[in-house]
């Protein structure tokens, strides 16, 4: 994982013996080593895919770690990661999404807009401070 970059602690954990067949929803993060077959959804939160797991499923969250195997799509609210030796088939969409190298991506991205605060939308309009500041010094030179 990303140095810097700080994660949920994980509340939940399938084991690599484990398998589930169905939904599995969940609150925070989540790590599974076995296999899962269906559905994996949260709010917001974070699944944790490890090297181990293999996963067959439609996967919606806030944010995908892939470590492990993914047949399936994902759909993350805020970014994917895929590292090695992760490797997904399929589908996925989020605004930020990064492969590292030695990590696998087979199929189709969309990269969405991330969800931008009035704050920030304001900042980026034309007449945020810095825009301003250089529009009054073009008018000061005419």
């Amino acid at each position: 994982m990303k140095k810097g970059k700080k994660h949920d602690s994980i509340s939940t954990f399938l084991g690599s013996d484990a398998s589930i067949d169905g939904t599995v929803e969940f609150r925070g993060a989540i790590r599974l080593d076995g296999n899962v077959k269906g559905k994996v959804k949260s709010n917001g939160g974070t699944v944790i895919v490890g090297e181990k797991a293999v996963v067959e499923a439609k996967i919606a969250v806030g944010v995908a770690i892939i470590m492990g195997e993914v047949h399936g799509t994902i759909d993350a609210q805020d970014r994917i990661e895929i590292y090695p030796p992760g490797r997904v088939i399929g589908d996925i969409q989020a605004p930020v999404i990064t492969v590292d190298e030695g990590g696998i991506f087979n199929g189709n991205c969309i990269m969405k807009d991330q969800t931008i605060s009035s704050k920030k939308k304001k900042d980026l309009s034309p007449k945020s401070s810095i825009a301003e500041s250089i529009t009054n010094e073009v008018k000061k030179e005419k």
